[in-house]
């Protein structure tokens, strides 16, 4: 009776809620993915798919879910540890330089990008001009953010040998 119950429960309500949430999107592989769920739990209520079936499902399900936490935790973990490390330095520098440098990186950006929409705005007919020219910045940018994930991969080694 309880296995019977749980297959009631797990894949069939997840097949439900997914199928009608993809009904909702207007798109043709949504619509198609939703037709699909459909039928599956047609199949589901005409016996088709057996309760072991289900619960084989379920439990494949249950696993992946696991993994995924797994994998979340481990992540956590180490996002953890690399925190502690930089707080853990005895330089300020080192404890510094890489988010100082990140945030000018960020505002830099949001002042080019606030200056560029600025410009297209006040000069609609300069716009493709505009853009153009901002292909030209690609090797500063390239820069920034080459030395910018240079210090994050350096760092993140130190913390390892820390």
């Amino acid at each position: 009776m309880i296995p019977a119950l749980l297959a009631q429960i797990g894949l069939p309500l997840l097949i439900r809620a997914v199928g009608a949430g993809l009904g909702t999107i207007d798109h043709p592989v949504a619509q198609t993915a939703a037709g699909g769920l459909k039928d599956i739990e047609t199949l589901i209520g005409k016996g088709e798919v057996t309760d072991n079936q289900i619960l084989e499902a379920n439990r494949h399900t249950e696993r992946m879910a696991e993994l995924e936490l797994s994998r979340d935790a481990s992540v956590l973990v180490t996002v953890n540890r690399t925190i502690r490390a930089e707080v853990g330095s005895e330089d300020a520098f080192v404890r510094r330089w890489r988010p100082s440098f990140g945030y000018a990186v960020a505002l830099t950006w949001v002042m080019t990008m606030g200056a560029i929409a600025a410009a297209i705005l006040l000069t609609p007919h300069e716009a493709p001009a505009i853009i153009a020219a901002l292909v030209n910045t690609s090797p500063i940018w390239g820069i920034a953010l080459g030395v910018l994930g240079v210090s994050v991969v350096k760092r993140s080694a130190d913390k390892r040998l820390g």
